[in-house]
């Protein structure tokens, strides 16, 4: 469960960075398919967040 919070905190970084117009000609490429997280990337790290817990929450120790 780290590993897939990790990959949504990376991605909720490249949403956000694409919907701020820093990535360029990819940014534009990134928001077309994927605009409701370029307009809103705090649904992912919410995601990020959530998975992170839930890891913790079911780790063994």
């Amino acid at each position: 469960m780290y590993a897939v919070a990790i990959v949504l905190a990376v991605l909720s970084a490249l949403f956000f960075a694409a919907g701020q117009h820093q990535l360029g000609s990819v940014g534009a490429d990134v928001c077309q398919y994927g605009s409701l997280f370029c307009d809103k990337p705090h649904y992912m790290i919410t995601g990020a967040v959530l998975a992170g817990l839930w890891g913790k929450f079911v780790s063994m120790r």
